[in-house]
Parts: C-alpha cells; sequence; structure tokens
C-alpha cells in the first residue's frame, strides 16, 4: 500500500472531503425523530425550559413568577449565594471599594466576608499571582496562538505539569487550585495576548509588565495591559463590576454544566477548567459582545445619522431580514435564553455606560446604543410576530464598555473566563462534595440494525 502524504498540515485533501460527504450524508438526524421520541434537545423542553439536572446554593436565576397558577416573565433577578446582585454592586460602589474579590469569596464559601477575612483573602490571591518561573518564556511566549482562549486553555493545562498534586481531588487542594488559576487567569490571559500582538501581528514593542500585589483584578488588568501601566478610577471600577456581573450565572449554562459534567468524572482541576474554557470558547456562548460590536461597528458605517429614529430601525430591520451585516438575521445583544423582561446584568451595567462614554467624549456612540436598545425589542416583535419579550441582554453594553476601554477584541472572551473561573470553581467543588454517579444522559440510537457483510461482498 503507498501512502501520500502532504507538507500542508491545514490541507482539505479530496480524501478528506470526500469523507465529508459521507459524515453529511450518513450522520444526520431526521428533525422529526427528536419530536417523536420527546427529546429535549439542548437539554430544555419545548417552551425553552432548562430540564432540570442538579441542585446548586451558589446562584439563582430569576425570570418569571407565579400568578394565579401561571408562570409570568417578571424583571430579571439574579442572585449570589442568595444575595441580589444589584445589592452587592450597590455596596462596592457606595464604598467605594472594588468586589470582584469579595464575590468570588462569597462564591466559594458561602458568606460574605469580614474587612478581616477579605484581606487575608486578598493577601492569599496576590501571593498566587506569581506564575512558575520561565513559564512565560517556555509556554507562552514560544509558541502564540491567533487565539487568546486556546493560549488561556494550554497555559492552564500546562500548569498541570507543574502541579506535584495535581490529580489529588481532596477540597483542601482543590481549592488551592482553583485559587491559584483564579489568580493567574489575568496574567495568562494578557500575557498570551502581547506574545500574538508582537510575533503575529508584528507590533513594535513587547512588554511584561507583573502583577502588583496592591492592585485588584481588575487594576492588574489594566494595569498590565498598557504600556504606560495607567487607568482612570472610573475605568477600574467599570472593569471591576463588568468582571463581577460575569462571575457566575447558574449550573445550566454551557460552561459551567460542562465543569459540573467533567468533574463528575473525578478528573483533576487543570482539566476540568480547560473544558470550560473549550465551552466559553464557542461564539454561541462567549463570544456574543464582539458579535454586538462588529454590529454596531457596521451600522455605524452604514447609517448617516445615528439619531435618526427611522433610518437606524429601517437598517435593523435588514439586519433582521437578512439583507445586511452577517446576513444571520440577528440582531446581537437582543434576546436572552431565560431573562425575557430585562437582564439584571445589563441593567447594572448600563448604569455606568453613561458615565463611562462622557469620560471617553463617545456621547454620539451611547446615543446609538440607547437608541437600538429602545427600537429593537419592538422590531423583532412586530417582524417576527413575537408575543414573548426581548430586552437586551449583558452583551449589549459589555462590548460598548470594552471598547471604550480601549481592550483589544481578542480579550473580551478571555476577560469573560477571568470573571467565570470563580463560579465554576465553586460548582467544581459543589459537584465534589456531593459526588454521586457520573453525568450520563441517555441518547436513543435511531438507526436501524443490519447484519454483517463480508468484505468482499460490500
Amino acid at each position: 500500500m503507498s501512502v501520500k502524504t502532504t507538507n500542508d498540515y491545514n490541507a482539505i485533501t479530496p480524501e478528506i472531503l470526500k469523507y465529508a460527504d459521507l459524515c453529511t450524508g450518513n450522520c444526520q438526524i431526521e428533525p422529526q425523530l427528536y419530536i417523536e421520541h420527546k427529546v429535549n434537545r439542548g437539554l430544555r423542553d419545548l417552551n425553552g425550559k432548562g430540564v432540570l439536572t442538579g441542585l446548586t446554593e451558589i446562584s439563582e436565576i430569576v425570570s418569571k413568577r407565579t400568578v394565579d397558577g401561571e408562570e409570568v416573565p417578571c424583571p430579571g433577578k439574579l442572585y449570589y449565594r442568595g444575595y441580589d446582585v444589584e445589592r452587592l454592586v450597590d455596596g462596592f460602589i457606595r464604598d467605594n471599594r472594588f468586589g470582584f474579590e469579595e464575590i468570588t469569596y462569597l462564591l466559594l464559601f458561602g458568606e460574605l466576608p469580614t474587612s478581616r477575612q477579605l484581606a487575608e483573602f486578598n493577601g492569599v490571591l496576590a501571593s498566587y499571582r506569581t506564575l512558575p518561573g520561565s513559564f512565560v518564556r517556555d509556554i507562552i511566549m514560544k509558541a502564540p496562538s491567533s487565539d487568546m482562549m486556546n493560549s488561556l486553555a494550554r497555559s492552564v493545562l500546562t500548569l498541570y505539569s507543574y502541579d506535584d498534586k495535581a490529580d489529588c481531588t481532596d477540597i483542601p487542594n482543590v481549592l488551592r487550585q482553583c485559587l491559584q488559576l483564579t489568580a493567574n487567569f489575568p496574567s495568562l490571559s494578557v500575557y498570551g495576548y502581547h506574545s500574538y500582538n508582537y510575533y503575529i501581528k508584528g507590533s513594535d514593542s513587547f512588554f511584561i509588565h507583573e502583577p502588583r500585589p496592591e492592585l485588584s483584578t481588575a487594576e492588574n488588568i489594566l494595569y498590565m495591559l498598557r504600556l504606560d501601566g495607567k487607568y482612570t478610577p472610573l475605568e477600574a471600577r467599570v472593569l471591576d463590576t463588568a468582571l463581577v456581573l460575569h462571575a457566575e450565572h447558574g449550573g445550566g449554562n454551557n460552561s459551567t454544566f460542562t465543569t459540573h459534567v467533567v468533574s463528575s468524572s473525578g478528573t483533576d482541576t487543570y482539566s476540568a477548567i480547560s473544558a470550560a474554557l473549550g465551552s466559553l470558547k464557542g461564539p454561541k456562548h462567549g463570544g456574543a459582545n464582539i458579535k454586538v460590536c462588529a454590529m454596531f461597528n457596521d451600522i455605524k458605517e452604514n447609517v448617516k445619522d445615528w439619531s435618526d429614529e427611522e433610518e437606524v430601525a429601517a437598517y435593523l430591520k435588514k439586519i433582521l431580514h437578512k439583507e445586511t451585516f452577517d446576513k444571520a438575521g440577528l440582531i446581537y445583544g437582543i434576546g436572552h435564553a431565560v431573562y425575557s423582561v430585562s437582564d439584571p446584568r445589563a441593567t447594572v451595567l448600563k448604569g455606568f455606560v453613561k458615565s463611562l462614554s462622557e469620560e471617553k467624549g463617545l456621547e454620539k456612540e451611547y446615543g446609538l446604543y440607547n437608541l437600538v436598545e429602545t427600537l429593537a425589542p419592538q422590531i423583532i416583535a412586530s417582524e417576527r410576530k413575537m408575543y414573548k419579550g426581548v430586552s437586551i441582554n449583558v452583551d449589549f453594553y459589555s462590548g460598548f464598555v470594552y471598547d471604550m476601554l480601549g481592550l483589544p477584541h481578542e480579550l473580551y472572551t478571555p476577560l469573560f473566563a477571568i470573571a467565570r473561573i470563580a463560579g465554576w470553581s465553586a460548582h467544581r467543588i459543589e459537584e465534589l462534595l456531593n459526588a454521586g454517579k457520573i453525568i450520563r444522559p441517555a441518547y436513543m440510537n435511531v438507526h436501524p440494525r443490519r447484519d454483517y457483510v463480508k468484505i468482499g461482498n460490500r
């Protein structure tokens, strides 16, 4: 047998195209069979409600209330360990302190810390922010990736090799690993971006700022990312709030459920978190705010008067009718799988957007976002004949916030991960503490059985 070789690692050969046709022709299941067998695709019922697969004490999402025995949509609420996230943010702002570290403490340990407990916890995180010797040079810089989520996942998996107790799933050890990863995520993400920016994009400068122990997570991100290391108090406050709002969102979201599924197998922390990163990388999960920014850039290029309601509405209809932008027929940042009346995270974040837009001189852009926020739900309801309410979600404004902060698009999803590692860690520990059976839902085979055919008769 002769074997052809190719020097192009990425080549789609004629053989691969042939095999792909075989996959397409023989691996597709008739959609009607899902209805016939009452399969809850995506673990959701026909109304879109998630199938109950577990219990948690970490967070609660409220989007409906019961009135006269019937569920009706209500303004969305998000609770961390029973505390309303809007009230938590109010507390941080009123006391003029950063909140992400406090929220991480709350999610992991179930209680709000005292001042003394918080100071001790901040000290622990600060002590873990130092990466192993030569890690940046040997791992991050030697093979820079064009995708920061892949770079982050590779770094997480490589840290396994530096851990003498990598496979130990005792709670103290898992907690230590989770806190180290929480502390390391900002550096791993920012350094991965700097390497990409220099080696792949061809930037003229390459610099590394080591995290400073006296700074918060949000401050360190801005300090490490910028050449001069400078930022305004409002910039750091807004980024901290974004981290708080993305830290946790129930056990059923795709990446957190992935954490539960993988942890239920008994595997190590690095494998579980890298699996969650792989989930979050998906554009249906963590990449939505990038799509929102791209859509608004398209609107700004094609709409002459950003304050003209009729002109903006007409262009939004074109987007919805797949006539422009990416022709997917979606107005990004509008609607959510759970919330219908309002997304509490978007409500909180919007409170900071106006102030930041004024500091940056971007009031005109803010006006456009505000107008689309008003018009899009009306247009979607009218054009799609929808009677279920739709509203903006957290991605609607988060991308605009990151743009105003001058953060590169390549770091938008890693920023999500920097925040969500807090929730993933809490859920991993919860899964291990309440360890039951390995998570293994059922799949029904719908292929008919066949008799074996000898190779000469095929």
